[in-house]
């Protein structure tokens, strides 16, 4: 039933947003509905580009592969570049007739075409930064496509200020930076223009998520007029667009997506507080790459998918991924970096020298401490200063040697909360300049103005230590920065302005922004500790020259060596490297909404065909079925774990064929499952893996192994506890021959990682036992060496050789790692004469997931469903057959006295 929830993306992408009003895109809307007009698509081939639901039905419809669009008449690969904002400037002109046009040097989505392979166009898809008249959008955005290859996204007034300003900056910004919904009066707050401002209680705004999410739709719509599905990449960049990896996904099921956040990634514990967390992670996991500034920021999104979604990591070979249905969603660490030629252009520049010149002879014989952020109450602006205070304090003689110089440039966006900050700043600066400051020494000078390049350059010049005290940021290139212009020119002797003798540099850095763990030579700091703070910076300045150069040349290494075209680079390499496979797979999109994702499966991993099954069936004379249990007759999740009346039924069924003989093969005790099955007189029983073997209701329980020692639990079973005391929801279940530790309701991180430690110290302790350890779905088993699932299967199909009834048809049925050793067994059994040449081979794993079976089902209403049609095509017929003549001789069969019998899995939900 598709979902009621303001969430389901199906209703959002046909703009039903009674909140949004009339100018927010009620009702059904066609891209051109508030002045965008479809540019013409770099396609030269006739065709028609179909919507994402909610056109007009005259339309075709969505496809769902990217080979089944119109083809595309460019050859070469592109990259389309995706982000709230283009790289560029736009500025009316002065007559107020018409626009100029320029590249935004500075912005970092330009600078990031150096790392692009020549032959690769780059594209780029974004808003402008400039409010342009709806009569005039049309020219405009034809003429940035025309000039830049620039697509611009405009998007109405009244939705650019719910999206961006109540949920980008009002919801997600705060969020991502550690502030909880309780405490978030944000700034900046509404632009001036919105008619209504909505009350500062924290409460999330769920018109202001629609809003983003309809605002995500528009730059879906303009990334489809310009892409070419199958040659096209990708690169959506920052918190703006979570969404619109969805849209993509559902419209070119292969497209190569790849998303890069700018900004920190909160711990699962933030996180979870936001209403929508489940959409948003959904919707990032349609990427095919996600980036991230910091391993920290990787780790708490991985911990936010596992905790909230179930979904673990692997990592293979240096490279993390996450299995999601199928596709490999792959995790990218790698912090950006300058532009070097943009900074050793500045430090060319004739401007520059004198600027430095004239700091040089203002700050002469003082030590310069030099600060660089923006005016947010996330820099730590005002700590900084209260470490400066508490240095010139505690260390009297930096008084009227040093000086903290602050450049604080001024933010658009105004608000209580930044109010109060500047208030605080300025606060501090005139405390401190009156207490410690007399004529001819100013101890600190706040700069709250917008500074050019150059004039920055000079001050990075002249600064003995930068320091940055942000309480979180997500990278912050000032140290960087600060290093290139300590550094000087490349080649070059040092002109008369510069720094002469050999470069050195100091830092001090807050561990709360993302350049901190690349920077192994600054002074690392928590800038809430003001008092550490103020000895760090002491530190820093008193610091031998010698150090100072050697920590200069370690960071200059770095800094020069991985920059924005290094990091670029490094981006699309494994942007491409994880879409290798992409039309290699089979793929399709299943769930409504935000559920929505492509299933990838390999060519030669497919499920399992009802008539293709039934046909076998039916031809069969001898059939042979082995299922598992838990996971496969009964869901994991169910809490009553007895099958149901109509497994039962369906199991009985399957048996009253004399043709079938049909196994339960599962971990379970003999005692549970004779219970749970003593309804079901001639069904199969193979308990705790195949170690106890029933072949009837009827029959004694065989112990198909020869271990009969058990010392060994004397030693395994101290170990467990010690891990089950000290595990909170876990457990130990004791078998006859094996012991088992279960966490699945534990928590699932801590109950994950307990495990692993168990796994590598119960293999340590019984290094010299006959037994085995291994791990499982949500468990830990320790049991004897040779008892397996595989192996119980050979001999229930080598027993029917023997008896001349070799089997012609095997279904084999399991959903986790211990089925996996049945699926390898039988997988060469025709090679091997076990059964009739030219059997079918049914090895069927419940959920698509890597699995060494050829077949799947989704789920246990899936598997009682194929059962059920099998049990509708059974002939039943008295007893007296096959089965019971196999159970009667089984004494004089030589398989380590072993008889097995298939059974089937209940149901839920039947």
């Amino acid at each position: 039933m598709m979902s009621r929830s303001y969430t389901n993306l199906l209703d959002l992408a046909e703009g039903n947003f009674a909140a949004l009003g009339p100018s927010g895109g009620g009702g059904r809307r066609r891209s051109g509905s508030f002045g965008m007009k479809r540019m013409s698509r770099v396609m030269t081939v006739p065709g028609t580009l179909s919507e994402l639901d909610g056109e007009d039905d005259s339309e075709p419809a969505a496809t769902n592969s990217v080979a089944s669009d119109v083809p595309s008449s460019v050859s070469g690969e592109r990259l389309l570049v995706v982000s709230n904002q283009l790289p560029i400037l736009a500025r009316r002109r002065p007559d107020g007739r018409g626009w100029t046009f320029s590249w935004d040097d500075d912005s970092l989505l330009l600078q990031l075409r150096d790392g692009v392979p020549d032959d690769m166009e780059v594209l780029f898809v974004g808003g402008v930064r400039a409010d342009v008249p709806a009569a005039e959008q049309d020219e405009v955005a034809q003429a940035l496509y025309d000039r830049f290859r620039c697509a611009a996204v405009f998007l109405p007034e009244s939705l650019h200020d719910r999206f961006y300003h109540r949920f980008c900056k009002r919801t997600l910004w705060p969020l991502f930076h550690y502030m909880l919904p309780f405490s978030a009066s944000i700034s900046p707050p509404p632009s001036p223009s919105s008619s209504t401002t909505p009350p500062d209680n924290g409460r999330f705004d769920r018109g202001a998520w629609e809003a983003y999410v309809l605002a995500n739709k528009f730059f879906f719509e303009k990334v489809i007029e310009v892409i070419n599905p199958e040659d096209d990449y990708v690169w959506v960049h920052d918190y703006h667009l979570m969404a619109l990896p969805t849209f993509l996904r559902r419209r070119f099921n292969r497209l190569r997506i790849g998303f890069f956040l700018h900004s920190p990634f909160p711990s699962s514990e933030i996180y979870r507080t936001l209403p929508v967390r489940e959409e948003i992670l959904k919707a990032l996991l349609n990427c095919d790459l996600i980036g991230f500034h910091t391993f920290d920021y990787a780790r708490h999104f991985l911990s936010c998918c596992s905790r909230m979604l179930g979904i673990e990591y692997q990592s293979k070979r240096g490279y993390i991924g996450l299995e999601y249905f199928g596709r490999t969603v792959g995790i990218k660490i790698m912090p950006v970096g300058v532009h070097m030629d943009q900074l050793q252009s500045v430090l060319s520049l004739p401007d520059r020298q004198w600027r430095v010149s004239e700091l040089q002879q203002q700050f002469e014989g003082k030590t310069v401490l030099l600060g660089v952020d923006d005016m947010d109450i996330f820099k730590g602006i005002n700590l900084k200063l209260l470490a400066f205070e508490n240095l010139l304090k505690t260390h009297t003689k930096w008084q009227g040697r040093a000086v903290l110089v602050q450049i604080a440039r001024p933010v658009r966006g105004k608000g209580k909360d930044l109010e109060a900050i500047e208030a605080e700043i300025r606060e501090s600066h005139n405390r401190i300049n009156a207490e410690f400051g007399h004529p001819g020494y100013t101890p600190v000078v706040l700069i709250d103005r917008d500074v050019s390049s150059v004039e920055k350059s000079a001050f990075f010049t002249i600064a003995e230590c930068v320091v940055v005290t942000a309480v979180r940021d997500g990278m912050n290139l000032t140290p960087y920065e600060y290093i290139v212009c300590r550094q000087g020119i490349t080649g070059s002797e040092s002109s008369s302005s510069e720094v002469c003798g050999p470069k050195k540099s100091m830092l001090v850095v807050s561990e709360f922004i993302g350049c901190s763990p690349s920077l192994s030579g600054a002074i690392r700091v928590n800038p809430w500790n003001v008092e550490a703070t103020a000895e760090a910076m002491n530190e820093a300045i008193s610091m031998s020259e010698q150090e100072k150069q050697l920590r200069h040349e370690k960071h200059y290494r770095y800094v020069s060596t991985h920059d924005v075209a290094y990091w670029s680079k490094s981006f699309i390499q494994d942007l491409e490297r994880a879409c290798k496979d992409h039309f290699r797979r089979t793929c399709w999109g299943i769930g409504l909404g935000f559920g929505f994702r492509v299933v990838a499966l390999d060519p030669h991993f497919t499920k399992l065909n009802m008539d293709s099954i039934v046909m076998a069936y039916e031809r069969s004379q001898s059939r042979t079925i082995l299922l598992d249990y838990d996971g496969t007759l009964v869901a994991q999740t169910s809490i009553n774990k007895a099958p149901s009346a109509e497994v039962l039924r369906i199991i009985n069924t399957l048996c009253s064929d004399k043709r079938n003989v049909v196994f339960i093969v599962s971990g379970r005790s003999r005692d549970k499952l004779g219970e749970w099955f003593s309804s079901c007189p001639k069904l199969g029983l193979a308990a705790e893996h195949g170690y106890f073997l029933r072949w009837s209701r009827d029959e004694e329980w065989q112990t198909c192994a020869q271990a009969s020692d058990f010392g060994w639990m004397e030693m395994a079973e101290p170990v467990m506890n010690l891990y089950t005391e000290s595990t909170d929801g876990s457990y130990i279940e004791t078998k006859e021959s094996a012991l088992v530790w279960h966490h699945q309701d534990a928590d699932s991180g801590f109950g994950s990682s307990q495990a692993k430690e168990m796994l590598d110290h119960l293999e340590s302790v019984l290094a010299n036992e006959p037994v085995s350890v291994k791990s499982g779905q949500f468990i830990v088993e320790v049991k004897p060496q040779g008892v397996s699932k595989g192996v119980i299967a050979e001999k229930i199909l080598a027993s029917m050789k023997e008896r001349g009834k070799q089997a012609d048809f095997v279904l084999c049925i399991g959903d986790d790692r211990s089925d996996e050793d049945m699926f390898e067994n039988i997988a060469d059994i025709i090679k091997r004469g076990m059964v009739a040449p030219k059997t079918p081979l049914f090895a069927c794993t419940v959920g698509q997931k890597p699995s060494k079976a050829k077949f799947y089902l989704d789920d246990t209403f899936e598997v009682a469903t194929m059962l059920s049609t099998l049990a509708d095509a059974t002939e039943p017929e008295p007893m007296t057959g096959f089965a019971d003549e196999l159970s009667a001789s089984v004494s004089s069969i030589d398989i380590g006295g072993e008889q097995t019998e298939s059974s089937d899995r209940p149901f839920r939900g039947l």
